[in-house]
C-alpha cells in the first residue's frame, strides 16, 4: 500500500501511535507511567553530586538529575525540561535549555535569533516566513520555523508561534515555589500529530489491527531481523548496553560480509527507533576488511542523518566492534506490554 498512514490507537492497554509509509512500519510512539521527554518542571535543588558534575533535584515525580549546575545551591527552585525516558531505578534526565515545540515552531528561550528549517530552500519562502516570524514575535525568546511551515497557512503559523511564546513567557514567570509540573510532555497521539506532518489518519479504535500494525509489532519483539540478500541481524538489549550482530548467512562469498554490513546499518536506525532503544549500542558485524570501514560508517550516519534521534557515532573499538551512544527518547518495546 502506497502512501502515508498515521495509526492512533492504544497498545496494552497505553495510548500509541503508528506511523505507516508504504505498507512499512516507520515509526511506533507508546505512552508509559514515566515523565514524558518535553515534560517542563519547576524543581528543587537537593545536593550536589561530586565528581559527576551534576545535582539531584525534587520534582513531583521523584528525583531528577542535572548536568553543569554551576552556581546551584540546595534549596533552590530552578525550570527544568526532562529531555528523556530514565531507565528503571535512576533518576529522571533533565536540563534548563527548554525547548516549546509545537507544529510550526519552536520557542527557544534564552537562544535568541529567527532561523528557518534547512529543508525550506525556497528563498521567497523563507523570506515569507521571516516576515510572518517577526510580526508576532515577542519578548527575547529565539524562534525556529519548522519544515511543515512550508505547506502552512501564514495565519495557522502565526497562531502557533504566538501560542508557543505565551506558554513560554507564563512558564518562565512560575518559577518559584515548591516542585510541581508546568508543563506535561506530549503523549503519542499528540506527538504524532505535531512530528508526522499529514497523511491518511486513522484514529478510530481499532486501527492498529486494521492496518497490521499489530502484526509488525509481534515480529519487533523477536531479536532477529533478516536483510535483504540472506543476512540478518540479531538486536539484544542489555542491562548495560544495546548488542547488535550482523551475520552473513548462506552466503560464503568474498563480498559477503560487506554486504551484509551495508543492509543492516541502512536498517539499523529504524529498528532501534521501532524497539525504543537507546543508550549504549554496540555493533559487531560481519568479517569484512578493515578498508571497507570507511565506507560501511559512511553508511551508517547516511541512515542516521534520516532519524531525528540524536545519536552519536564514537568510532571503532580495538576489537573491530562500532560504538554508537543514541538519546533515549521512546519507552523500550520489550517493556510495553502485549
Amino acid at each position: 500500500m502506497k502512501g502515508q498512514t498515521i495509526a492512533l490507537d492504544t497498545l496494552g492497554g497505553a495510548e500509541a501511535a503508528a506511523l505507516i509509509v508504504d505498507g512499512q512500519l516507520q515509526d511506533l510512539l507508546v505512552d508509559s507511567d514515566r515523565p514524558a521527554p518535553g515534560t517542563i518542571y519547576r524543581a528543587v535543588a537537593l545536593r550536589p553530586m561530586k565528581g559527576q558534575g551534576g545535582m539531584f533535584l525534587e520534582t513531583p515525580d521523584g528525583n531528577a538529575f542535572l548536568r553543569q549546575v554551576k552556581g546551584l545551591s540546595p534549596g533552590q527552585s530552578l525550570v527544568v525540561q526532562v529531555s528523556g525516558y530514565a531507565e528503571p531505578g535512576k533518576a529522571i534526565p533533565v536540563n534548563t535549555r527548554l525547548l516549546f515545540k509545537s507544529r510550526y515552531a519552536i520557542v527557544t528561550p534564552g537562544a535568541p535569533g529567527i532561523n528557518v528549517s534547512r529543508q525550506i530552500r525556497d528563498d521567497d519562502l523563507r523570506d515569507d516566513l521571516l516576515s510572518v516570524a517577526h510580526e508576532v514575535m515577542e519578548g527575547e525568546h529565539g524562534l525556529i520555523l519548522r519544515s511543515s511551515c512550508a505547506d502552512a497557512h501564514a495565519d495557522d503559523i502565526a497562531e502557533d508561534i504566538q501560542a508557543m511564546v505565551r506558554l513560554a513567557a507564563q512558564v518562565l514567570a512560575d518559577d518559584q515555589g515548591e516542585a510541581e509540573v508546568l508543563v506535561a510532555g506530549d503523549g503519542p497521539h499528540t506527538h504524532a500529530w505535531r512530528e508526522w506532518g499529514t497523511g491518511d489518519v486513522d484514529p478510530e479504535p481499532g486501527s492498529f489491527d486494521r492496518h497490521n500494525v499489530l502484526d509488525m509489532i509481534e515480529s519487533l519483539r523477536a531479536p532477529l531481523v533478516d536483510l535483504p540478500g540472506g543476512g540478518s541481524m540479531c538486536i539484544e538489549p542489555t542491562r548495560a548496553l544495546v548488542a547488535v550482530d550482523i551475520n552473513t548467512g548462506n552466503d560464503s562469498s568474498p563480498a559477503a560480509g560487506l554486504k551484509a554490513n551495508m543492509a543492516a546499518l541502512r536498517e539499523l536506525p529504524r529498528q532501534l527507533r521501532l524497539r525504543g532503544l537507546g543508550g549504549q549500542v554496540l555493533v559487531d558485524p560481519a568479517p569484512a576488511p578493515k578498508k571497507d570501514r570507511r565506507q560501511m560508517e559512511q553508511v551508517l550516519r547516511a541512515a542516521l542523518r534520516q532519524d531525528a534521534c540524536e545519536t552519536i557515532v564514537a568510532g571503532w573499538t580495538q576489537l573491530g566492534l562500532i560504538e554508537l551512544q543514541r538519546k533515549r527518547e521512546r519507552v523500550p518495546l520489550h517493556e510495553v506490554r502485549a
